[in-house]
């Protein structure tokens, strides 16, 4: 049986696995204030090159939910596309602490910047808009929950948005390292940390057991964070294992070149799905596929596959594969054989 499920089936890279196992005896103070993670901070604030602060949590979800309710107000809420992953993927945990996800169609799963300022400005210029909840912050995910990607010229343009009407920009990026290395992308993290207030690393999606970084650029938004990942359960007391993590995956690139095998992987996985004659729900940039099948076509793989179910069309599904750090020739073989045998 091969896993096409998620990019986190695995552990963690070897490199990592050794770091923790060498360092394992060694005592540290707790909460992230240990050297591991001072030096990982370090080196993911050079890897950004802007002034910023970083702070370490276990997981994505949790990262969302205390960034955006540190941010805003009782009577805000946080504009996201509708395919968002804090509006379809986080059981609620952002309306379990009293704000409100503000859905706009996306285009691709984008936002566009243009129907970004359309919501804005129907509510700012509305003489009742104090019945309604205030935008007050700006969501988005890269690379998208379809796995596409944001250009340059796309995320500057919701910066300008975002400036024009004073709200902070976040970017969720729980697989940023596979938007950073897929082919067709024109982003740098020094352009991820120029444009948004705040954004995080995902170490989960990348090669690491668990953790993202979050990297606030508007340092102004960072006050009694630490209190808040407290207050929400996100300081973590072995805090070293996090920096241990992260000091490991900006070392040498590891994070840039572990994330090049799923990218490869990915596209190798959409070329054999196209050479065969399968529609594609998406056109992925990045290590998450979307073929639609037949429902007997999709039984047929479940033989040895395991997959998401991601949309139902009566007798056809869209599915998801996921490819990894760990993701080997062998499975991408074996899947490519059964997909020819279905065609």
């Amino acid at each position: 049986m091969y896993s096409f499920e998620n990019d986190y089936s695995e552990g963690c890279l070897q490199e990592i696995l050794d770091v923790l196992s060498e360092t394992n005896l060694i005592q540290t103070t707790g909460y992230g204030l240990d050297e591991y993670c001072k030096e990982a901070e370090e080196l993911i604030k050079k890897a950004v090159g802007v002034d910023s602060e970083v702070f370490f949590m276990v997981g994505g979800t949790q990262a969302n939910m205390t960034v955006i309710s540190s941010i805003l107000r009782p009577h805000e809420g946080v504009i996201s596309a509708e395919t968002g992953h804090i509006n379809v993927h986080e059981t609620g945990s952002i309306e379990s602490t009293g704000h409100k996800v503000i859905t706009i169609k996306g285009v691709n799963g984008k936002l566009e910047a243009d129907s970004i300022r359309e919501l804005l400005e129907e509510h700012f210029n509305d003489p009742g808009r104090e019945h309604i909840v205030k935008p007050g912050m700006i969501y988005v995910s890269n690379p998208t929950e379809l796995g596409t990607l944001y250009k340059k010229s796309e995320l500057e343009a919701i910066r300008k948005v975002a400036d024009d009407f004073s709200i902070p920009l976040f970017l969720d990026g729980a697989r940023l390292g596979a938007a950073l290395v897929a082919p067709t992308n024109d982003l740098t993290l020094n352009d991820v940390g120029r444009l948004c207030d705040v954004f995080y690393i995902g170490g989960t999606k990348s090669g690491a057991l668990f953790g993202e970084a979050i990297v606030f650029t508007n340092k102004k938004l960072t006050e009694d964070f630490r209190y808040l990942m407290k207050q929400r359960g996100g300081l973590l007391a072995k805090g070293r294992l996090l920096g241990i993590q992260f000091k490991s995956l900006f070392t040498d690139d590891l994070y840039f070149k572990a994330q090049k095998n799923a990218i490869d992987k990915a596209g190798e996985i959409s070329k054999i799905l196209k050479d065969n004659g399968y529609d594609l729900y998406a056109q992925t940039e990045t290590n998450q596929i979307f073929p639609i099948v037949t429902n007997k076509q999709k039984e047929a793989l479940r033989e040895n596959f395991v997959f998401e179910d991601w949309v139902h069309l009566g007798d056809k599904t869209v599915i998801r594969f996921v490819t990894s750090w760990a993701t080997t020739n062998e499975a991408v073989e074996a899947l490519e054989k059964k997909l020819i045998e279905l065609a």
